[in-house]
């Protein structure tokens, strides 16, 4: 059926957001995915950091960001010190430097916090897949396009999608708690 597969996407793309969200989080190690999730005020809208200046790593603990237009420093700067991943970048010229500093207990505490966020989010939207699957079987058997023993084993179906996606989510975040945790 063409609508599962439809649903399996959009499940998989909640699947995918997850797992992008979680690399931004920072645990420790300097990687170029860290200020993935930061958006940029420029040119009259919201832009990826990643559209408008250059993310390196040069150091185990140093992530570098050169700016490609000098007009776009403070407002990257800005952004950066304003997310929520707490770094302190260091301006030298078109050049950002943002060392990382260790994590403490409490730090490391707050970003699994914020994992788990992020997977309720995935959640949220794996659930929200399932009701409009659910609902358009409810519209197709009231309409007389599928029968009943067709609509129960769809939904059975979809069910089953969303118990999978469900936890693979749940996977993944316990993955990314232990790597945080680990000192």
């Amino acid at each position: 059926m063409a609508e599962l597969d439809e649903l399996k996407r959009r499940m998989d793309g909640a699947v995918n957001s997850l797992k992008s969200d979680l690399a931004g989080l920072r645990t420790g190690r300097a990687s170029a995915n860290l200020l993935d999730p930061i958006t940029v005020e420029a040119y009259g809208s919201q832009m990826p950091l990643n559209q408008v200046a250059n993310v390196t790593v040069p150091e185990p603990r140093m992530v570098s960001v050169t700016v490609w237009d000098k007009q776009m420093v403070g407002k990257v700067e800005r952004a950066i010190r304003e997310s929520s991943l707490g770094l302190n970048p260091i301006t030298d010229g078109t050049t950002l430097r943002i060392p990382l500093p260790e994590l403490n207990e409490e730090r490391r505490k707050e970003l699994v916090k914020v994992a788990h966020q992020y997977a309720e989010s995935a959640k949220v939207a794996a659930r929200h897949v399932r009701r409009d699957g659910m609902d358009s079987l409810k519209k197709s058997e009231k309409a007389g396009d599928i029968g009943q023993d067709e609509s129960r084993q769809q939904s059975e179906k979809v069910q089953k999608m969303t118990d999978d996606t469900i936890a693979e989510i749940d996977k993944l975040l316990s993955v990314k708690e232990a790597e945080i945790m680990q000192v």
